[in-house]
Parts: structure tokens; C-alpha cells; sequence
């Protein structure tokens, strides 16, 4: 098997693995409980906490843990929204091509009576900082701009949305779950008041997630219970997973030099696919996550292309994972100025470093075969 939907889940890593198990069969204690087997489990969760945000240049207090970054996504916007409508700020911007648990979780707070401005991205994928600034009004509250794109890669300005945000005194809220595997990040100097990570995009678990609050934020909790995570996020935590998030993230850090070679491998492959002939690249090529690559055949379905490679083992998909098991033209790809029928059209591969250049080839080789067909 040729893996290359890495944007829709990757392999545990052995580092992630041998963190959890200790947890999964001798610490297994209640992190909650005040005996030594309880408290071992809690220094665990405590020294995955001291990762995560050591890998994004946060303080330990501003790192909350939760099941995935569905989760974290939907606690950012509806607690900060929750936040702003005490201070009659009841307008959110954000954009067309957010991640679906950022459109649902917008749609269910207009459905509460806010009202909320998407942006577009335009033909590259990429939003133009002017048009954040434009669609600002008296009573906007929060902005919610994902960092890097699922389905086409497009990494965005956040630096510079960040800084207009800080200056109309705005809560900032970004996805990061694809972003956090390739770029640093330094929350230290990034204007970010809320992100999102997600553990199964980076070689941890499925399950597990993060969201930092920047000190000071505040935003109303998301699940009721217990006194867990400072009493903002109630439930017993899962200790395995958490321990390794918290080493996939370090691992992050030291890999990123990886990246250089999936970028090798992913331009090998553009390269390739151009070579074909009749296909388009959707988003910017340069402004991309290096091991994205989303493109379209002029006049073949992509699902038929994506079930066509499986019948070699090569797996790729035709947009974000979440939407498996519905055929749906992407939104992402039609919010790039195309019709419904090239949405269609559009197939992603994500690569990671353990693809090689003969898969590669190989990826090339079929794809020349079925398109001829």
C-alpha cells in the first residue's frame, strides 16, 4: 500500500506509541484521584502539557486538552462568541474556506442571532488581509482564520490578520491542525488569542486535541462536569492519548527539516502530473504546505480517479476526510471561482516523510495510465 492522504490521518509514530503505553497498562490511574497512582497519571498528562506548549512558544496554563480538534475548534468560536455577546459584539468574520467544524459551528451561532461575514479567498486560495480589515464593523467581536487549508494547503498571512485583529482590540481565533505539523509557530509573537491542534494530523492518536487560550482570554467553557482542565473542560482525561500528543508535538519541532524532503517529493510529483497534461493545480503554488498537493484532470471525476488508484493500493482522497461517505462537490475548491463540475474534478495527495521517490514515480506512472483510459 502507497499511503498519500496524510491530511486525513497519519501513523502513530513508535515515539508516540511507546508514550502511551504505560499509561494503557500499568499508570492507568484516575489523574483526578489524590493517591501516588492517580498523581503519576497527572504528571503525565502535566509533562504532555509542558510540550505542547513549549512546541508553540506558550505558557503550560494557556494549553487545555480535549478530544480532537473538532472539539477545539468548536469551544474557541462558540466560548468566544459567548464572551462577546456580553459585550454586544455580535458580528464574527471569517472565511469561505474554513474547515467544516469552523462553517457548522458559525452557522449554529447565526442560527442564535449572530451575524457572520465570510470572506473569500480568492483564486489562490489566499486571504487578502485589506478584505479582513474592510468587512470590520463597531459590534464584530471575533475572527476565525484558519492557518493552513485542509484540502488545498494555502497557508495564510496570520502574522499580519493577527496585527489588524490586535488593533480593533478583536479575539483571533485560528485552525492550526494542518499548520502545526510544517510551520513554527511562536506563540510568543504571533498575535493569537485562541488555537486549535488536532493529534492524529501530527503521529499521535485519534482523539486528542489541544486548544490554547492566550493568558488573559477569557471564554466560556464547553463541556459541564468535574474540575478538569482548570474546571474549563469537565470529563476524566485521556491520560495515553495526551502523553502522546505531547511527544508528537516535540517531535514536531525537531522534524521539521523533514519537510524539506516531502517538499522535494511533492514538487517531483507536480512536476509529473504536469507532464501529463490537461490539469490544474487549485491554490497557490508557492504559499502551500509542502506536502500538499491538490490538482484537477479537465474532464475526469476525481472520485473516479481516487477509486481508479486504489485498485493499485494507493490511497488519496478527494477533499477533506470529514466528508467521507458523501459525494459532495468541495465548497474549498468551488470557492476558487470553479463550477460545480471541475469542483468535482479535484483530487488531493498529502505526502509525509516516509514516502519515497519510487512511490512517487509509481503514483505517477498509474495516474498516466488511468487518465489515458
Amino acid at each position: 500500500m502507497i499511503y498519500a492522504d496524510n491530511a486525513a490521518t497519519t501513523k502513530i509514530s513508535s515515539n508516540v506509541l511507546n508514550a502511551m503505553l504505560p499509561a494503557l497498562t500499568e499508570e492507568y490511574g484516575n489523574p483526578s484521584a489524590i493517591y501516588d497512582f492517580g498523581g503519576r497519571a497527572k504528571r503525565m498528562i502535566e509533562l504532555a502539557r509542558g510540550r505542547v506548549a513549549g512546541a508553540i512558544g506558550a505558557r503550560s496554563r494557556e494549553i487545555y486538552f480535549t478530544s480532537g480538534g473538532t472539539e477545539s475548534i468548536n469551544w474557541a468560536i462558540k466560548g468566544a462568541a459567548s464572551t462577546c455577546r456580553m459585550k454586544n459584539k455580535n458580528h464574527i468574520i471569517a472565511t469561505t474556506i474554513e474547515h467544516n467544524a469552523t462553517i457548522n459551528s458559525l452557522e449554529f451561532l447565526q442560527r442564535q442571532r449572530f451575524d457572520v461575514t465570510f470572506l473569500d479567498a480568492g483564486d489562490n486560495g489566499i486571504i487578502d488581509p485589506a478584505k479582513l480589515r474592510e468587512a470590520i464593523r463597531s459590534d464584530t467581536g471575533l475572527v476565525s482564520i484558519m492557518y493552513a487549508n485542509n484540502e488545498i494547503g494555502t497557508i495564510q498571512p496570520i502574522f499580519e490578520l493577527g496585527e489588524i485583529c490586535r488593533e480593533f482590540d478583536l479575539l483571533f481565533h485560528t485552525d492550526a491542525v494542518q499548520a502545526v505539523c510544517e510551520i513554527e509557530i511562536d506563540l510568543g509573537k504571533l498575535p493569537v488569542d485562541l488555537l486549535s491542534i488536532s493529534g492524529h494530523k501530527i503521529h499521535a492518536a485519534k482523539g486528542v486535541g489541544a486548544l490554547y487560550i492566550r493568558d488573559g482570554v477569557e471564554i466560556d467553557k464547553f463541556i459541564d462536569g468535574g474540575n478538569q482542565e482548570r474546571g474549563y473542560r469537565a470529563g476524566t482525561e485521556n491520560t495515553a492519548a495526551i502523553a502522546g500528543l505531547g511527544v508528537a508535538m516535540q517531535d514536531v519541532v525537531e522534524g521539521r527539516q523533514n519537510k524539506i524532503y516531502v517538499k522535494k517529493i511533492r514538487d517531483r510529483f507536480l512536476e509529473g502530473v504536469l507532464r501529463i497534461g490537461n490539469v490544474r493545480i487549485h491554490g497557490d503554488k508557492e504559499q502551500r504546505l509542502a506536502n500538499n498537493a491538490n490538482i484537477g484532470f479537465d474532464g475526469i471525476d476525481g472520485e473516479f480517479v481516487v477509486l481508479a488508484l486504489n485498485r493499485y493500493g494507493i490511497c488519496c482522497s478527494t477533499g477533506a476526510a470529514c466528508s467521507a461517505g458523501a459525494v459532495e462537490t468541495s465548497r474549498i475548491i468551488k470557492s476558487l471561482g470553479y463550477n460545480s463540475k471541475k469542483a468535482k474534478e479535484a483530487i488531493r495527495f498529502s505526502f509525509s516523510e516516509e514516502n519515497t521517490i519510487d512511490e512517487i514515480d509509481y503514483i505517477l506512472e498509474k495516474l498516466k495510465e488511468i487518465i489515458k483510459k
